[in-house]
């Protein structure tokens, strides 16, 4: 099923490992300046070469390197934060020669193509790319361009790329690769890398290019028979020209390759949008959203954060029900092997997509355009799956404004079923469902309706059992800005937050709801600022609530008091800043939770 149309989708990126921010703003150039828009066409779909990523929804990311020989130290000091970038001068600071130095400890011995491609595949992943070369400049595969390379420079003397390519095929799964195609800190004339050569001749990036960058796409696109992506990254201020005579080189070397968007100037086929986040409303077009199996995208030896098998399973439905496609990321350690927590984590998240394909694999996006307080929807023909993390312990599991006839609701238990009684009260689905929740990790319902596409209404449902959160990217501001704010807690693991600020005298955010059933709900406020805080909340029945409470430099819910309904059905609520700081005062979401 192909995402919503062919549209052309710009990309919302703003990521360190992507490009370096503060020079970039310099240069006063807008990410669609630097990224460009994709250049997805009905007849690139129509050849079948979009095929595999629009409808398989979910593969593998590797960051493999030099770095993870390292594993986030240098000098025996660790160094927090994402690892591949631990030679940059922003976390160790390594000089080129230091570092190229480091490969003749690098021996991973217990890389396993097979087992790496069969946990992929376990995992319920259709695809793998692979880092061939990440900033750091080695390249992971034999290259005759440059001697820095895992066959030449290190005692483990093998091409794992060939190795993991050949385990792909024969395992039906497709295969890519990553390329780090204008950074090189190790590459003369590369993208913040050395401007002398060996002789100490002044070189630019020119001589990078053709010496290097472009001779070994070349390699990765000739060496590795038909490959299914090329994933170039971090174009930053690399000139037009290049990137064009690239792309033009990818395509027709390997005219079935999809690549992504980061290869600039809207060259690619597909949008890569921010990593580590998946976008809070539905998104048209092909699209992916890169994430990681814990903080670091290459391994780091205290980095054990792994997401869990209903996280895993939670962020992949999450994604396909916005439009897009997820690449999970794997970190394998200097030995070449992926951490053991890691594995099993993945195994138990695919042994569940294994009991529910149809949940992801060629499923469409959610009617409601984003996600509902229990879980999420996915599609496909005339049912809804919905996909429930947080199952209601009350024997209700409601649907907000479904329009649509609903011809059978079935509670699915892998590959059997059993029929739920239902009824609709007020444009509310109202499903009975057992107290106890069928699956350990996330339950799925499956409505059928009469007709192939549901009609529903788009206001917010408050929920009469479970906690309900409006998140401020669903409401509408005025007289306070209203923009999607990322921040860096450890370097390069980026935070996301659509969130309203700089507010004006009465300017607040306006929220159009569905409540089902009237009542006294809890109100917390999820916002951050200086010192403390007045917010008033008002609805349009006249009801009004307003508290003062502290706020922190973090986001961080505080309760505000009781917020009633005194009627069912459409409402509007509003929350004003009344005072404080109106410049660091910023609101994520509110919350209203049900007095039972």
């Amino acid at each position: 099923m192909l995402k919503k149309g062919y549209l052309i989708f710009s990309v919302l990126l703003m990521f360190a490992c992507v490009l370096d921010i503060n020079s970039q703003d310099k240069k006063g150039k807008g990410m669609e300046e630097m990224w460009g828009e994709t250049n997805v066409s009905s007849d690139a779909l129509k050849s079948g070469k979009a095929k595999l990523f629009d409808e398989g929804n979910y593969g593998m990311f590797i960051h493999w390197g030099l770095f993870s020989n390292l594993g986030g130290v240098w000098k025996d000091k660790t160094y927090y934060g994402i690892g591949e970038w631990l030679m940059s001068k922003r976390v160790a600071n390594i000089a080129p020669k230091d570092y190229m130095e480091t490969a003749k400890t690098f021996n991973p011995t217990k890389f396993d193509a097979k087992k790496i491609a069969q946990l992929a595949k376990d995992a319920g992943m259709k695809y793998i790319i692979i880092t061939s070369k990440h900033h750091e400049g080695f390249a992971m595969f034999d290259s005759k361009v440059s001697d820095f390379n895992i066959v030449k420079a290190t005692p483990f003397g093998r091409d794992p790329m060939h190795e993991l390519s050949a385990a792909c095929k024969e395992l039906g799964l497709g295969f890519g690769f990553y390329y780090s195609h204008n950074q090189d800190w190790t590459a003369p004339g590369g993208a913040r890398g050395p401007k002398v050569d060996d002789k100490g001749n002044k070189v630019d990036f020119k001589d990078y290019f053709y010496n290097k960058c472009k001779p070994q796409v070349k390699e990765i696109c000739t060496n590795y028979g038909q490959i299914d992506f090329v994933w170039f990254d971090t174009p930053g201020d690399m000139p037009k020209e290049y990137v064009v005579e690239l792309a033009d080189m990818v395509r027709e070397l390997q005219p079935k390759a999809m690549m992504c968007s980061r290869v600039g100037y809207g060259m690619g086929d597909y949008a890569s949008i921010g990593d580590m986040e998946v976008p809070t409303r539905n998104v048209e077009g092909l699209w992916e959203t890169c994430d990681t199996n814990n903080d670091s995208w290459s391994y780091a030896w205290y980095d054990n954060n792994f997401k869990s098998p209903k996280k895993i399973i939670g962020r992949v439905i999450e994604t396909v029900a916005r439009g897009g496609t997820y690449l999970f990321n794997v970190g394998p350690d200097s030995s070449g092997s992926i951490p053991n927590i890691g594995i099993e984590f993945l195994q138990e998240s695919g042994s569940w997509i294994k009991k529910y394909p149809q949940v992801i694999y060629d499923a469409g996006s959610s009617p409601w355009g984003r996600a509902l307080t229990w879980g999420d929807v996915t599609t496909k023909d005339n049912s809804l799956f919905l996909s429930v993390g947080k199952w209601p312990t009350d024997g209700k599991l409601y649907l907000p404004g479904l329009k649509s006839k609903v011809k059978k609701v079935s509670l699915l238990k892998g590959s059997k079923s059993s029929k739920l009684k239902f009824c609709k009260e007020n444009d509310w689905l109202i499903i009975d469902v057992p107290h106890e929740a069928p699956e350990k990790l996330i339950s799925v319902i499956e409505v059928e309706l009469k007709d192939v596409k549901a009609e529903v209404e788009t206001n917010l449902g408050i929920y009469p059992n479970v906690d309900t959160r409006l998140l401020t990217e669903f409401g509408k501001a005025d007289g306070a800005e209203q923009k999607n704010v990322r921040w860096m807690e450890k370097f390069g693991e980026w935070k996301h937050a659509n969130q309203v600020s700089n507010w004006t005298e009465n300017g607040g955010v306006t929220w159009e709801v569905n409540v089902q059933e009237p009542g006294y709900y809890y109100l917390d406020l999820e916002y951050k600022g200086d010192g403390r805080l007045v917010w008033k909340t008002t609805t349009d029945e006249g009801v009004k609530v307003q508290n003062q409470q502290a706020a922190t430099n973090k986001y961080a819910f505080r309760n505000m008091g009781i917020l009633e309904f005194k009627t069912a059905g459409n409402h509007t609520i509003k929350t004003t800043l009344v005072e404080g700081d109106v410049k660091t005062s910023s609101l994520k979401s509110i919350k209203l939770t049900p007095i039972k």
